[in-house]
């Protein structure tokens, strides 16, 4: 496994599901964790189960899509860790319907927590980065913004916009050492995975038969997910940077 030893690092939405794991498994490793998420006591749950296990992490109540809690919540982290050498941005959110029945409302709350809440927590951690000369993005994308997804119009956009800019920043950050690489998860057993599956006919349909798809014919876990983070923040991954990969079990070969 990958070492992390004195790094700090920001997870978004790190209170469950993936981001839980990416969590417990960086600080594992040796990281200082900062947890950054809109659930603030699911955050702080998480915090303490790691603690506990020996590592160390705090919880910060933020709203990724607010570009003001973001640099509070950064500047929490200065405060207790120090600056950031790794910041994965997990925080996400949907919900299953075809996009005849979306309303701009809707449109507005999937690109703000997907797309810009990516856009504001770069924004706010870059310079830490940049003044070190080295740091870790990762990005939590989708295979929905790969090859597109029934249901999830506005959400497959939003993800694959995380690509577009991700690959962008690769290009204006290289020239301090700083790689930004996204992750696209295939259907993960997640706790959003299953409120998608319990709140639509659709959703159900579609998240119920994939296990027959998969290539591999499981669903994913967080944890599979996590060590694909763990390798894109490592110091062995020093020199890749603008790339997407797909953790899927084979459902998307592209």
């Amino acid at each position: 496994m990958f070492r992390f030893n004195g790094k700090v690092a920001i997870v978004t939405g790190g209170g469950r599901g993936i981001g839980k794991a990416i969590s417990r498994i960086l600080a594992s490793q040796g990281a200082k964790v900062a947890i950054a998420d809109l659930r603030g006591d699911i955050a702080r749950e998480t915090a303490e189960e790691i603690n506990s296990a020996g590592g160390q992490c705090i919880a910060i109540e933020t709203d990724v899509t607010n570009l003001e809690s973001v640099k509070k919540m950064v500047d929490m982290v200065h405060q207790t860790f120090g600056t950031v050498d790794i910041l994965v941005n997990n925080a996400g959110w949907d919900q299953m319907m075809l996009f005849k029945d979306t309303t701009p409302d809707f449109w507005d709350k999937i690109i703000d927590i997907n797309y810009k809440g990516v856009l504001n927590t770069v924004y706010a951690v870059m310079n830490d980065m940049v003044g070190k000369k080295k740091g870790r993005i990762i990005s939590i994308s989708s295979d929905a913004a790969r090859v597109g997804s029934t249901g999830e119009a506005v959400y497959s956009g939003a993800k694959g916009a995380i690509i577009s800019f991700s690959k962008t920043m690769a290009r204006e950050l290289a020239r301090y050492n700083i790689t930004v690489n996204v992750i696209c998860p295939g259907p993960t057993e997640t706790p959003l995975v299953e409120e998608l599956k319990q709140d639509s006919d659709l959703g159900s349909k579609i998240l119920g038969s994939m296990e027959k798809i998969i290539p591999l014919r499981r669903m994913g876990k967080p944890e599979d997910i996590a060590y694909a983070v763990c390798f894109f923040a490592s110091d062995e991954a020093g020199f890749i940077t603008g790339q997407v990969l797909s953790v899927s079990g084979g459902l998307t070969m592209c």
